[in-house]
């Protein structure tokens, strides 16, 4: 089942997303750099990291599994943007810019799952259920 991940277009997205966050995240403050920097790094990286691992496994459902953890990564960054702009190291269109990216990172990364999840017998749909986009999309 190994596949190169180097060829999956969520993979290209994701390391993207990665290299945009680094740069935003050069101008918080200081003391900032072992908190929420670090944080919002770690959780970027693990994105492209996740997929990168699964798509070494042996088993459909074992790359499902570290598909999800890469889900529940995108799901942590929403939460760490919104925190770096209210605490004014992001301004607005810095948010916007990455929030956009973000959003069009994990789009892709939930029509991805739901393809592997649909490949796996008795598996349909069952780790990620929805997507709320503020487009209404599902």
């Amino acid at each position: 089942m190994p596949l190169d991940y180097r060829k999956l277009h969520v993979y290209d997205l994701a390391h993207q997303f990665v290299l945009d966050v680094y740069k935003a995240t050069e101008n918080f403050p200081e003391s900032e750099q072992r908190n929420l920097t670090s944080q919002l790094r770690r959780a970027v990286v693990s994105i492209p990291l996740n997929i990168a691992e699964g798509s070494s496994r042996r088993s459909k459902k074992e790359f499902l599994q570290f598909l999800n953890y890469s889900f529940g990564s995108g799901k942590e960054i929403e939460v760490l943007l919104v925190l770096s702009k209210d605490l004014g190291f992001l301004t607005v269109k810095e948010f916007d810019d990455l929030s956009k990216q973000l959003d069009h990172v994990m789009s892709k990364l939930f029509l991805f799952i739901r393809s592997v999840e649909g490949r796996i017998p008795g598996t349909k749909y069952h780790y990620v259920n929805s997507v709320k986009r503020d487009s209404g999309e599902r």
